[in-house]
């Protein structure tokens, strides 16, 4: 029960039944936490200590036994330790202050840091402490008859693995109290004498539920053995074999890079993912158009990254964004480099011939993943050469499927997407899986020139890499809309780039 004022304090220990403990509704590391109170002088002595630690004290129920704190993480309880009382024994002649830095604060597991499992206990900035004392009698500087064990603490002090001990009805009660909390990590506070036996059995209880639970005592406890709790809540953040990463799929080159990233983009977008898009022609998210400003750079590409809805991004990078700021991610899915053209804009950064941009591109084939795939231009020897660079596997595409790279690459058991007698063909090793008539899949496209025909493959190849299904593949292409059509949404103020509704209009 919350209490305003000391003498409410007793009377709601009255109520609810003596002996009780008084605490601050809000305080943590047991700061002004006063156990086992039977008399009216304890209990309003405890409220006083109690009220400087919190924003109100309360009266609860006093549950004997020891403190637990349990670790729940995703469903199931992964560690658990237990506290002790901590007491001094008495020689005849050492204050209680001495006695504790002699026999307590000696404990090298104790300091003031959290590089410590235990607390050293300093009296005089513990009120619980002396109010312990004072309930014995004593005072700090008083000197305890020899033989004479003086409770010190009985609360704080939770630094005992038992995580071995947990009866399965009890870590049942951990696990539903944080679910009824809504937590999925919690640390779960219970006192009871035997964590091996039910709580009901021995009147034990859950006294608290912790949304930030320290892991200290779980890693470095005072006695018994460390749990890899940390590795716990990872495995629960990103369950199964997720990284955590969302697909990122980097465009690099100076031909039809933009028509490939809004064209890889909306294959994507149409495989059920939210995906963002940053490229020369804007900043988009899914359908909408955020920026119609060149978007192909560093902020853009990090605004996109930085927003948790994003699914998927598509990034275009040019070699000056590359040589002015680096890539806006460490590491992508898929990384597409077309060309080594446009050297000739780059005088800036000292870049005055072709052979100088391989040191640029190769950063976007550096960057992917091992499960990923660098989507190279077979027809440019140069660019084909950064398959050598790649830690994933490599995707060739060409216009021409007779090309030496092509054989060599398809020999190794490689993948390509080719052309054949006008026939877009996926091709692994020596199987081909026809896509799609050329004629057919660039009628919408208007341009059929060389350009929009190795615009289309290198799509094609980052789809295929994604595992984007063929038949899903041909009808993104389909519905794709080359042009670009931005209008402003009645809704909103922002603008909308909607490539079916484009394709209806026309």
């Amino acid at each position: 029960r919350i209490v305003a004022s000391a003498e409410e304090a007793w009377e709601a220990a009255q109520d609810i039944g003596l002996p009780v403990a008084v605490k601050p509704s809000d305080a943590n590391h047991g700061r002004g936490v006063a156990l086992d109170l039977t008399t009216q002088e304890e209990v309003e002595a405890a409220f006083h200590v109690a009220e400087p630690e919190g924003s109100d004290v309360m009266v609860e129920r006093f549950i004997r036994g020891s403190e637990h704190r349990l670790l729940v993480v995703g469903g199931r309880v992964v560690a658990a330790a237990r506290g002790e009382v901590i007491t001094v024994t008495g020689d005849g002649k050492a204050t209680v202050a001495e006695l504790i830095d002699a026999q307590i604060n000696t404990d090298p597991r104790r300091g003031l840091t959290d590089d410590f499992p235990l607390n050293k206990i300093i009296v005089s900035e513990d009120p619980a402490v002396l109010l312990d004392l004072q309930r014995q009698g004593l005072a700090p500087e008083a000197v305890p008859a020899y033989g004479r064990v003086v409770l010190i603490q009985r609360n704080g002090n939770v630094a005992i693995d038992c995580t071995d001990q947990i009866h399965p009805d009890v870590a049942h009660a951990a696990v539903l109290a944080a679910k009824i909390v809504g937590l999925d990590i919690a640390g779960i506070d219970l006192v009871a004498e035997d964590i091996g036996k039910p709580l009901q059995a021995q009147r034990g209880a859950i006294v608290e539920v912790n949304a930030g639970p320290g892991l200290l005592m779980h890693l470095k406890p005072a006695i018994g053995s460390p749990r890899p709790v940390g590795r716990a809540i990872v495995d629960h953040l990103f369950a199964g074999e997720e990284s955590g990463r969302i697909p990122i799929i980097g465009v690099a080159g100076s031909q039809g890079t933009s028509t490939i990233a809004r064209m890889v983009a909306w294959l994507t977008h149409l495989s059920g993912r939210h995906v963002g898009l940053a490229c020369s022609d804007g900043l988009f998210f899914d359908r909408r158009c955020a920026d119609q400003n060149d978007c192909a750079n560093w902020p853009s590409a990090h605004r996109l990254l930085m927003n948790r809805a994003v699914q998927a991004a598509v990034i275009e990078n040019g070699a000056a964004s590359i040589l002015r700021d680096g890539l806006a991610y460490d590491r992508c899915q898929i990384g597409i480099v077309t060309d080594f053209g446009g050297a000739e804009t780059l005088a800036e950064f000292d870049v005055r011939d072709t052979d100088q941009l391989h040191k640029v591109l190769r950063t976007q084939v550096d960057v992917v993943l091992a499960s990923g795939a660098a989507v190279l231009n077979a027809a440019d020897e140069r660019v084909c050469a950064l398959g050598e660079l790649c830690d994933g596997e490599v995707i060739l595409y060409a216009a021409d499927s007779q090309l030496a790279a092509i054989a060599e690459h398809r020999a190794a058991g490689g993948r390509a997407v080719v052309l054949r007698d006008g026939r877009v063909l996926l091709a692994t090793g020596a199987s081909e899986t026809p896509l799609g008539e050329l004629g057919s899949l660039m009628f919408r496209h208007r341009s059929r020139g060389e350009l929009a025909v190795r615009a289309l493959l290198a799509s094609v190849a980052a789809a295929w890499a994604l595992g984007i299904a063929p038949d899903l593949i041909v009808a993104g292409i389909e519905t794709f809309e080359p042009e670009l059509t931005l209008q402003f949404d009645p809704a909103t103020p922002s603008i909308v780039s909607d490539p079916v509704q484009a394709a209806t209009r026309d």
